[in-house]
């Protein structure tokens, strides 16, 4: 008896019919999907490796050229001094008197001092010039980044 009602209750069941090409539709639909959001994500990285690269070559002609000012200061700084000292050793060969010799001397280091303290002032503004200069492609390409992520 048990037999006689399984067999009746199988005979009601209704199985959902299977329809293979609604399937596929949907695979298809799905992978052009996942196609397209992969033409999208390469779109958008070879954007950013295209303004990565601007941004370092810009950086690396901040640098060359910044690097070139630094170099001219260091030889308008090196012959100032080297001028400075001859003149100072001229100064000394002519002295007429072991006191002019001290007051030659006391003047000359007191300008040089005076004269590295400027110098230092100089490589300073010029230093800080050049590591802004050469930092401002990238911060700006690291903000743009920074925002699309935001708008993304």
């Amino acid at each position: 008896m048990s037999r006689t009602k399984t067999a009746e209750t199988i005979e009601n069941v209704e199985f959902p019919s299977f329809d293979a090409s609604k399937a596929t539709d949907q695979i298809r639909a799905f992978a052009e999907k996942g196609v397209e959001q992969s033409k999208e994500a390469y779109a958008k990285l070879k954007t950013g490796a295209k303004e990565t690269q601007k941004a370092l070559e810009s950086t690396y002609e901040t640098a060359k050229s910044v690097s070139s000012d630094l170099s001219l200061k260091t030889i308008a700084a090196l012959r100032a001094n080297a001028e400075a000292g001859f003149s100072h050793f001229e100064a000394l060969i002519g002295a007429k008197s072991l006191s002019e010799v001290v007051e030659l001397q006391t003047a000359f280091l007191r300008k040089r001092v005076e004269m590295t303290v400027e110098q230092a002032k100089d490589f300073q503004a010029v230093a800080a010039k050049a590591a802004e200069d050469v930092s401002k492609p990238i911060k700006t390409a690291f903000e743009k980044a920074m925002e699309e992520i935001k708008i993304a």
